[in-house]
């Protein structure tokens, strides 16, 4: 199993610069700094705005950012799990040490079937939240702001599509594909 690769991209005015691992776009954005217009950089993952230290020049700017050497640590990391505390009541404990497996599987499985119960839901509803933040900071005072924003929340993509088909293309797809990830444009 690979470890997941935090995505990031990087826009100067309405033109995305790069969009890639977090070394590539603040490369990409130092490279770019004193073009006129201001660089946002945003996590894929989350919509949200992220701030970089660019000093030094694109190459200066990437070696900051690169992923750190892998020290060993607790839990299997090849296999992606992930130690991390949680609390519990006594009851909770004993509960879970009293099933199949142990705490960590039976945890696993509880959160499986929360997942799957939830339909999708939440999944549908981070998507919304962070194509809504980048569309906020990128295309607040673009025509159709307002109608954009109430098709996404209603998960209407032709509406969403029909709204921001006058917006500049790189904002109109990234918008898109943080909606709608796993769909086709």
């Amino acid at each position: 199993m690979t470890d997941i690769i935090p995505l990031y991209s990087a826009f100067l005015g309405s033109r995305l610069l790069a969009s890639g691992p977090l070394p590539d776009v603040a490369r990409a954005a130092a490279d770019a700094q004193g073009e006129g217009s201001p660089i946002l950089i945003f996590d894929d993952a989350t919509g949200k705005e992220t701030d970089l230290d660019l000093r030094g020049g694109p190459e200066a700017a990437a070696a900051r950012y690169a992923p750190p050497d892998e020290a060993r640590g607790r839990g299997r990391p090849k296999l992606g799990v992930i130690a991390r505390e949680v609390t519990l009541l006594p009851r909770h404990w004993e509960w879970l040490a009293a099933q199949r497996g142990g705490a960590s599987h039976a945890l696993r499985r509880l959160i499986d079937a929360a997942r799957q119960a939830d339909g999708g839901v939440t999944t549908a509803r981070q998507r919304q939240e962070r194509c809504y933040r980048v569309v906020t900071a990128l295309a607040g005072d673009l025509p159709g702001y307002e109608e954009a924003t109430r098709a996404l929340f209603a998960g209407d993509r032709a509406a969403f599509e029909g709204q921001t088909a006058a917006w500049p293309p790189d904002i109109q797809a990234y918008a898109a594909r943080l909606a709608w990830p796993n769909e086709a444009l």
